[in-house]
């Protein structure tokens, strides 16, 4: 008997015996693994064995064990019978699914030895067709088989071409050998109850898959049928859990109190997706991916800016062409009447460059727009820099114009040599120069540069311009600002002088314009992402610029375009006697 379950099996039967008043003479274990080991030693023990068997009265052996304990127990028999010249004359009594099978070294020894067993069985049917098989069977026809030619040079004692059973007192195996010429014990052509209870279990599991399959077939998978090769050999078995299966898209979470196995199914937190049953943990996503809507799986991110061949790229490209289309008529009013009273007031050259510079600042939106490249990087947060910093510092040296212009007509006053041209240039190249220093650390220390930002948007890869140092940026938007807030100071209190030329008042108004419309830029720009960021930041050049225009000069276009004849310097000294 084997040793675990033999133990098991003698424990039981011993006291059912014992209740039964029937005496164990003898309890003896067929040492099966010395029989390969160590002959000499299995020798000693098995003619002890054979020897109290033969001594013994008992004529009721019961054996327990598996089919190599038959072998085992064959091989005894057969030397003792050899040794003693008669056999045992016992009966046995087996146990179920226990068959007396041979090797080939025995398979010509008689079963005398058991003549008169009993042995209890499983129910057995014949296969139907099964002895027809074996009967016709051939290996030289069954080429994928790894079973039946290993079987075939055993049973028959012959070789194949490339076999190690090879020899050269070996025949070979022709294939017309017949299974049905092997002794019983051998190889038994009928169904034992062993053989019958393999066939009901590959029978039982055949049939289910077979029940399953066309059910399954017909459920639709994201229009697509499920395969059979996707079916897996849990889901022919029963499960035995506390909860259901965590799905894809959830990870799984620990109950207090509870074993291993039972836990709460949460969604994957954001950013995180989970592709099996039953995760532990939901993993990221790749910077370049983003989860889907069932957290199952990633998706590529698309590549975004803002392009011209967007609804509002193309929006602002409109509105700044259309600005710009404006600007340029509004010089070109002012050459045309350059000579006249309200064009040559307040310093004729500097409405030429505030003209002209605001000209320059609608186009640089433009460089905003489009593929975020190195040059364009580089060139936009400065070119706008410039172009807006001579543009007010054009509004402050006209406001400071102003002021001078009305102290000096005081009697005795001093003031009147810094009237003139050049004051005002000197303002205006003084105030362009410090924004043009700080441009230039800017671009020598950490100068724009294109990147992409993977994080501001979830679905989106955000092509844009780094600005580098973000202190640099903000000085020159600080700049700026002074210089507006400074215009707008003295414009303020200028606004009331007794002057028909006083444009103080326009310039106070175009200035609140632009300083509100930058105020509001900052909480703005800061609250959005992506391109957006971008458009806010071109709608505030446009709007600045477009005010400056519009405040400014609008109301003198009034007059030199619409109202001609109040553009006489006799009309306007004698609107400023009354």
């Amino acid at each position: 008997m084997i040793e675990e379950t033999g133990e098991t099996f003698l424990r039981n039967l011993l006291p059912i015996l014992s209740q039964n008043r029937i005496c164990a003479a003898f309890a003896e274990k067929i040492p099966i693994k010395a029989f390969f080991s160590d002959f000499l030693n299995l020798q000693e023990k098995w003619n002890k064995l054979f020897a109290d068997i033969m001594k013994s009265k008992a004529s009721t052996i019961v054996v327990y064990g598996e089919t190599l304990t038959m072998i085992t127990l064959r091989g005894l028999l057969h030397e003792g019978e050899s040794e003693y010249g008669k056999s045992l004359g016992k009966v046995w009594i087996m146990v179920a699914q226990m068959d007396l099978v041979a090797v080939s070294i025995h398979k010509d020894w008689d079963i005398e030895a058991f003549h008169g067993a009993l042995a209890f069985t499983a129910h057995s049917h014949e296969v139907p067709g099964f002895q027809n098989f074996l009967q016709k069977l051939n290996p030289h026809l069954m080429k994928g088989d790894g079973f039946i030619r290993p079987l075939w040079e055993q049973a028959f004692g012959c070789s194949f071409p490339n076999s190690h059973f090879n020899g050269d007192d070996v025949d070979t195996c022709t294939g017309e050998e017949r299974l049905q010429n092997l002794p019983g014990p051998f190889f038994e052509m009928s169904t034992t109850g062993h053989s019958y209870s393999i066939y009901n279990a590959a029978q039982a599991l055949a049939n289910s898959v077979h029940v399953m399959y066309p059910s399954i077939s017909k459920v639709m998978v994201g229009r697509r049928k499920l395969q059979h090769k996707n079916m897996q050999p849990w889901k022919v078995m029963p499960l035995s859990l506390c909860n259901n299966n965590c799905q894809p898209g959830y990870q799984k979470k620990k109950k207090e109190g509870e074993p291993f196995c039972c836990y709460d199914c949460v969604p994957c937190p954001e950013g995180k997706v989970s592709h099996a049953q039953d995760a532990d943990s939901c993993t990221m996503c790749p910077k370049d991916h983003y989860p889907n809507k069932e957290k199952n799986h990633c998706i590529p991110k698309l590549m975004t800016f803002l392009s011209y061949k967007d609804l509002l790229g193309m929006s602002l490209a409109i509105f700044e062409l259309l600005f710009s289309l404006i600007t340029a008529l509004v010089l070109g009013a002012f050459i045309m009447h350059r000579d006249t009273p309200i064009v040559k007031a307040n310093n004729r050259s500097l409405t030429y460059t505030l003209l002209i510079s605001l000209l320059l600042c609608f186009p640089c939106a433009l460089l905003f727009i489009g593929h975020p490249g190195k040059v364009m990087c580089l060139l936009r947060q400065v070119a706008f820099a410039m172009v807006f910093s001579v543009a007010v510092s054009s509004v402050l040296a006209k406001t400071i114009t102003v002021v001078l212009a009305f102290m000096a007509t005081k009697p005795g006053s001093s003031m009147r040599k810094w009237v003139g041209e050049k004051v005002a240039n000197s303002i205006v190249l003084l105030c362009s120069l410090v924004q043009g220093i700080i441009c230039t650390v800017w671009l020598a220390i950490n100068p724009p540069f294109p990147d992409s930002d993977m994080n501001s948007v979830t679905e989106e890869i955000v092509l844009e311009c780094n600005e580098g140092s973000v202190t640099m940026f903000y000085c020159v938007l600080g700049y700026m600002g002074f210089l507006a807030i400074v215009s707008f100071t003295v414009a303020f209190q200028a606004r009331k002088l007794p002057d028909s030329f006083n444009e103080a008042k326009l310039i106070t108004f175009s200035m609140l314009v632009f300083c509100s419309v930058w105020l509001s830029f900052f909480p703005t720009y800061l609250s959005t992402k992506g391109k957006y960021m971008v458009a806010v930041e071109i709608f505030s050049i446009l709007a600045s610029s477009a005010g400056l225009l519009g405040c400014i000069f609008f109301p003198k276009c009034y007059i030199i375009v619409l109202r001609p004849e109040l553009n006489k310097r006799d009309h306007l000294i004698k609107r400023n006697v009354h």
